[in-house]
């Protein structure tokens, strides 16, 4: 058995978004949200999952947004790569989402609570450890909560889940291990398959019972969001090789100025056209050096 990837957005939608996922969501918010209490019964998902419409699906509509039997609005989005401003990002479709519960002239009274699940293929919060993070409104100093839990935000890491399989216990684990190792699955393994509702979300994803089309746009999906996960990691790091160059060529001028006084503009043009290497042999030979001229001919060399 081969499974599509639950990370990529469009699979994701398909898993938990379609008409036949209503109980795989019910568990898996249940899980998520509420520590695996079955405190969800009922709900209705908003805009469906439709195979037809797999070729015309806009990056908004592949949220996952549901309707509790309370009125309360779930919505749930899966990010594999980071983003600039993504906290801007979700705050807003929190509040989007809330807000769009009223048409002009209905009264305030009519807005039911908003939770935003997020789920992030990256870490997000280095300050802990915890795999799920949970935020309400609080008064800054007191910590008494406010609007009485009208918004919430859960966010949950998946690279911060480290069990494998044999240390699953709780149904919270076993939903975020699906999220993050299913493609890797070749079978449907004892621990996750004795939970019928993760059970039946990797029938759906199984590429057996998948369209030629179906599995194409997934597959290319998954491809782009690679893509651009790969374009966003070099960039990072070819930012930090940009940083660390222009730390060394601060420190090397001021090492310059500290041991000659002012440097001429020609010379300084050419420690700035050093490679990283170069500067950090510099900063080593500069105490060599008893004039100007011997740092032009090093730089000459």
């Amino acid at each position: 058995m081969r499974f599509i990837n639950p990370k990529v957005d469009y699979a994701f939608k398909k898993i938990f978004g379609s008409e036949q996922s209503k109980e795989i969501l019910i568990s898996f918010l249940n899980a998520i949200i509420y520590g695996g209490e079955k405190v969800i019964q009922s709900l209705t998902i908003v805009n469906p999952y439709n195979p037809g419409q797999v070729l015309s699906l806009k990056d908004t509509y592949l949220d996952v947004k549901a309707v509790l039997a309370d009125g309360s609005i779930v919505i749930i989005e899966m990010q594999i790569a980071s983003m600039t401003a993504f906290n801007k990002r979700v705050a807003y479709n929190l509040a989007k989402a809330y807000s769009n519960q009223l048409v002009k002239g209905e009264n305030y009274p009519l807005l039911n609570p908003t939770i935003a699940v997020t789920i992030t293929d990256f870490i997000l919060f280095k300050e802990t450890e915890d795999v799920i993070n949970k935020f309400v409104f609080k008064e800054e100093i007191k910590n008494f909560e406010c609007m009485s839990g009208e918004w919430r935000l859960i966010f949950v890491e998946l690279p911060k889940l480290k069990k494998t399989l044999c240390q699953l216990t709780s149904l919270t684990d076993k939903w975020i291990y699906f999220l993050k190792e299913a493609a890797m699955l070749e079978d449907i393994p004892d621990t996750l398959g004795e939970v019928s509702e993760i059970e039946l979300a990797l029938n759906i994803a199984n590429q057996a019972n998948m369209t030629v089309e179906e599995f194409e746009v997934i597959d290319r999906r998954g491809m782009m969001i690679q893509d651009e996960k790969g374009r966003l990691n070099y960039a990072k790091e070819e930012g930090k090789e940009e940083g660390r160059l222009t730390e060394a060529i601060a420190l090397v001028m001021r090492l310059l100025k500290k041991r000659f006084g002012e440097i001429p503009a020609a010379v300084s043009t050419q420690v700035e056209d050093l490679s990283l290497s170069e500067l950090e042999t510099l900063t080593e030979d500069i105490f060599d050096f008893n004039s100007l001229e011997d740092l032009s001919s090093w730089l000459a060399y």
